[in-house]
């Protein structure tokens, strides 16, 4: 996926489609994270369309949620869903991220030889 040490730097077009592909994969991430913790309150906390987007959100955002959960199992979910958002975010980060990380270590490493 990346180039060897030894291989010259990717052409600017190349690296905005490597850019690009990177960003659909996080798109993708957040997307299932976000539909499942949506579908996880409606279903499991019995909130609302409205309201389980907008503590999905918070959550996967890293906010916190909005609505008091009054089941066990509705505190369960929102808590395994906590800790899923906040490796997903971490996960999210680094995807967007490493193109442009390997680029500048690239470039450094390419400048040294």
């Amino acid at each position: 996926m990346y180039e060897h040490r030894k291989q010259p730097l990717l052409s600017r077009l190349e690296f905005l489609k490597r850019v690009g592909r990177h960003g659909l994969v996080a798109l993708g991430v957040l997307v299932f994270g976000l539909g499942s913790g949506i579908l996880g309150y409606h279903f499991i906390a019995h909130l609302s369309w409205i309201d389980s987007l907008l503590n999905a959100s918070m959550i996967l955002g890293g906010m916190g949620p909005v609505d008091p959960l009054k089941t066990d199992s509705a505190k369960i979910f929102a808590s395994c869903y906590a800790l899923f958002s906040g490796l997903a975010f971490i996960g999210i980060v680094s995807v967007l991220l490493a193109p442009f990380v390997h680029r500048l270590l690239h470039r450094v490493h390419a400048e040294e030889q």
